[in-house]
C-alpha cells in the first residue's frame, strides 16, 4: 500500500504505531463482518443457525466497542461523544437474544425475552451504551445461575420510564456483594466463582452515561433482578420518520474500488439491493482505466489500495473530471487528520470500515447523489410560521411531562440560540469547522421537534463544509439561518403558552 498521505499525520512514533494498528485492526473485522453477512444462513440447521446468529451479533457488538475504544486511543481529541440516535429497539433486542440465547444454552439454561406491548420499538438512545449494560448483566446472570431460566424484559413504567430488567435462577447476591456492588474491582474476596466484579461497575458507569440508574434484589425464595431504568427524559421519543425507507438507487452505475474480495462482494450486494448496477475493480490503476472506458454516476474508491492508493485515484479525477463524479471514499482511518487528507483529496463524503448496515450504507450514497427521499411536507396550522411535524414536536412534549415541559421548552431555546449564534459568526468567517460542529448539534435538536426541512438543510450544510463548497454553504446557509429562526420564534410562542396546544 502507498499510504503516505494518511500515515504521516501523527505527531510521534507512538500515534504512528497506534494508527496503524487501528487501521489493521479496523480492517480485520471488516473482513469478517463482511464475510458473515454473505452466509446465506437459510441453508444451514436450525442449531447452526442459532449459532452464526450469536456469532453475526457479537460481531457486530465487537466492531461498536472497537471504534469507541480506538477513538479515545488513537485520537482523544477526536473521539466519538456521547449522543444519543434513533434505535430499533426491538432489533437490538432480538440481536441480544441470538447472542446470548446460545451462551444460556450451552450451559443447560432457558432464555426468555420478554417485550410488554407498550414498549416502543423506536427510542433514542446510544446503542452502544444500552447494548454493554444489557450484555454485562446477562453475562453475570448466565455465571451464576445453574439452572432454571434467565428473563429479559422491556417494559415501560407507569411514569413514562423504559425498564430493563434481568432476572435469573441462582443464588442471589451475597450480603458483602450487595455493599460493593458499583465499585471498580468491588468483589468480596473468597467468592467462589472467578471475575472481577466489573460488569457491573461497567454497567453502572453506562447507565449514567445513559441518564439512568441501576437497581439490584435478591428475590424472596431465590435469585437475583437487575433493573436499568431510563426516564423519559432519557431516552426520549423519535418518529418513525426519523428512520427513512431505503433509497431506491436504479439505474445508478456504480464503481468499486477495494482491494479486499470480500469487502468488494458485501458492497456490490448491497448496492444491487439497492437497485444500483455496479463495476468492481481491485486496485487504482485499474480503477482509472475503467473510468477511461465507461461513464458512472457514482465511485466507491477504497483508500488502501496497491499499486495507486485512493488518494491519488481521488486527485487523477478531480483533475480529469472536476466536480462532476461524486465520490465517497471508503477507509479504515478515520482520525481527523486522514479525513481532513480524504475531503482535500476530492471525497464527497466518507464511509468507515467496517461498513454499517444497508440503512446506513445506503443512506449515505443516496445523500451524496441527491436520491435521500425529500422532506415530508410541512404541517403546519394557522398562525404557526415554522414547517414542521405538529406531531412530532407533541409527543416530546407529552415525554416531558407536566414537570418537565417548561425546562425542556427553556432548554429548547437555549440550545437553539447558541448554535443560531454560532453557525452566523462561522458563515460570515467561512469557519469551516465550527459550522460542521454546529450543524452537527443542529441535526439532533431539529429531529427531535419535528423540523424535517431544517433538518435537512443542517445536513446538507455539514455536508457542503466537508467538501469545502463554499457557494453551495451560503446559499443553504441563509435559507437555514431564516428556517432556524422560524423555529426559535416557535419555541418562544409555546414556551409562553407552556408547550400547550391550543
Amino acid at each position: 500500500m502507498r499510504g503516505d498521505d494518511l500515515t504521516n499525520q501523527p505527531q510521534s512514533e507512538t500515534d504512528a504505531r497506534m494508527a496503524l494498528l487501528g487501521h489493521d485492526l479496523r480492517a480485520a473485522v471488516s473482513d469478517i463482518l463482511g464475510g458473515l453477512r454473505l452466509i446465506e444462513t437459510d441453508r444451514l440447521e436450525p442449531d447452526m443457525r442459532l449459532q452464526m446468529g450469536r456469532v453475526r451479533s457479537a460481531a457486530d457488538t465487537l466492531a461498536l466497542l472497537l471504534e469507541d475504544a480506538l477513538a479515545a486511543l488513537v485520537d482523544p481529541n477526536d473521539a466519538k461523544s456521547d449522543h444519543a440516535e434513533a434505535l430499533r429497539l426491538n432489533t437490538l433486542l432480538r440481536d441480544i437474544e441470538m447472542r446470548w440465547s446460545g451462551r444460556a444454552q450451552e450451559k443447560g439454561l432457558r432464555f426468555v425475552l420478554e417485550r410488554d406491548p407498550e414498549t416502543p420499538d423506536l427510542v433514542a438512545l446510544e446503542r452502544i451504551a444500552l447494548e454493554r449494560i444489557l450484555s454485562n448483566l446477562l453475562s453475570n446472570a448466565i455465571k451464576y445461575t445453574d439452572e432454571g431460566a434467565i428473563r429479559l424484559r422491556a417494559s415501560v413504567g407507569q411514569d413514562g420510564a423504559l425498564v430493563f430488567s434481568v432476572t435469573d435462577d441462582g443464588p442471589g447476591f451475597a450480603k458483602e456483594a450487595l455493599q460493593r456492588l458499583f465499585e471498580f474491582g468491588g468483589r468480596p474476596e473468597g467468592a467462589a466463582r472467578p471475575g472481577q466484579g466489573l460488569g457491573l461497575h461497567i454497567s453502572h458507569r453506562m447507565a449514567q452515561r445513559l441518564g439512568g440508574e441501576i437497581t439490584v434484589v435478591n428475590l424472596p425464595d431465590h435469585g437475583a433482578c437487575v433493573t436499568l431504568t431510563l426516564p423519559r427524559t432519557a431516552w426520549g421519543m423519535a418518529a418513525a420518520e426519523d428512520v427513512p425507507p431505503l433509497p431506491d438507487l436504479s439505474g445508478l452505475r456504480v464503481l468499486v474500488a477495494e482491494d479486499s474480495a470480500t469487502n468488494r462482494l458485501l458492497i456490490e450486494r448491497m448496492l444491487a439491493h439497492l437497485g444500483a448496477v455496479s463495476v468492481g475493480v481491485r486496485d487504482g490503476i485499474d480503477a482509472l482505466e475503467r473510468l477511461e472506458r465507461d461513464d458512472f454516476d457514482l465511485a466507491l474508491i477504497d483508500i488502501e489500495m496497491p499499486r495507486l492508493n485512493g488518494i491519488e485515484v481521488m486527485r487523477a479525477i478531480r483533475e480529469s473530471r472536476g466536480a462532476r463524479l461524486p465520490i465517497v471514499a471508503i477507509t479504515a482511518y478515520v482520525l481527523r487528520a486522514n479525513r481532513e487528507a480524504i475531503y482535500a483529496a476530492g471525497a464527497d463524503a466518507i464511509l468507515a470500515k467496517p461498513l454499517g448496515g444497508l440503512d446506513s450504507f445506503g443512506q449515505a450514497l443516496a445523500r451524496v447523489v441527491g436520491r435521500h427521499s425529500p422532506p415530508p411536507r410541512p404541517s403546519t396550522t394557522a398562525g404557526e410560521s415554522v414547517a414542521f411535524d405538529r406531531a412530532t414536536f407533541d409527543r416530546l412534549i407529552e415525554i416531558a411531562g407536566p414537570d418537565g415541559r417548561q425546562e425542556l421548552l427553556d432548554r429548547l431555546a437555549s440550545d437553539l440560540r447558541n448554535t443560531e449564534r454560532d453557525l452566523v459568526a462561522a458563515l460570515k468567517a467561512d469557519d469551516r469547522a465550527t459550522i460542521r460542529s454546529a450543524t452537527h448539534v443542529l441535526i439532533a435538536l431539529a429531529g427531535a421537534v419535528g423540523a424535517r426541512c431544517l433538518q435537512h438543510q443542517a445536513q446538507d450544510l455539514n455536508q457542503a463544509a466537508h467538501r469545502g463548497d463554499g457557494t453551495i454553504a451560503e446559499q443553504t446557509g441563509k435559507r437555514l439561518l431564516a428556517d432556524l429562526d422560524r423555529l426559535i420564534h416557535f419555541i418562544d410562542d409555546e414556551r409562553a403558552k407552556g408547550g400547550m396546544r391550543t
